[in-house]
Order: C-alpha cells, then sequence, then structure tokens
C-alpha cells in the first residue's frame, strides 16, 4: 500500500468535503431572517423543511471529516491500517474501498447498528 497516495486521496477528500460544508453553511446574502409557520403550508415551512435536510447534510458531512481527519492522524502516528476498536489489521480490501475507514469491518459493524443485539444478531464479518 502506497502510504503517499492514500494521504494525498484523504487530503483531496478533505478539502472536497471542507468545500461542501462550507456551501452548506454559509448563510445566503437573501436568507429570510426567521421562519414563520402559519396555518396554511407555504413558502415557510418549505424553507423550514429546506434548513432542516441542510442541516441533517451539514452534520453527515462533518462527521465524514471528522473520519478523514483521523485516518489522516494515523497515517501520521505510523498507524494507519489498525482497527481504532480492536487493534487488529484492517483488510487492504477494505482500506482500498474506503481509505478513511478506521476500524475493521467487525468494529465498525457493531458500532453501527449492531449494538444491543449481542453476537447472535450481528451479522458476518
Amino acid at each position: 500500500m502506497d502510504f503517499a497516495e492514500v494521504g494525498a486521496a484523504l487530503r483531496s477528500r478533505r478539502e472536497a468535503l471542507q468545500g461542501e460544508l462550507h456551501g452548506l453553511t454559509t448563510r445566503p446574502a437573501d436568507a429570510t431572517p426567521s421562519v414563520g409557520f402559519g396555518k396554511r403550508v407555504g413558502d415557510g415551512t418549505t424553507e423550514a423543511v429546506e434548513r432542516i435536510n441542510t442541516t441533517a447534510a451539514a452534520r453527515s458531512i462533518a462527521a465524514s471529516l471528522a473520519e478523514a481527519d483521523r485516518a489522516l492522524a494515523k497515517l501520521d502516528e505510523a498507524s494507519y491500517g489498525l482497527c481504532d476498536g480492536c487493534g487488529k489489521p484492517i483488510g487492504d480490501e477494505r482500506l482500498e474501498a474506503i481509505p478513511w475507514a478506521t476500524m475493521c469491518v467487525s468494529c465498525a459493524g457493531g458500532r453501527s447498528g449492531d449494538r444491543g443485539r449481542g453476537k447472535a444478531g450481528s451479522r458476518g464479518a
């Protein structure tokens, strides 16, 4: 694995994510100061829904940015490719597909949706 290429790809992803986040969080010059809610569905309701969607997208992008930052930090620490959860190596195939991965498949699966199900209900690695 070429760590220089991985670092370049992660920095490129980070830059793209920062641009997306900036675009979502910069207030437009013509933005209304507040959203009004009335008895009818109208412009205020539409704008409120758009703001909710924008906030959700910004949170998702911020989380992706944090993942890229962590992967870059692991490159600097010489621990890139080792799982943050169990310390075991992350598979090369996973790192090729998701260079910002900081957890192996087993640990990432346990973190994202298998909580509380126990081992019998968890997805296979």
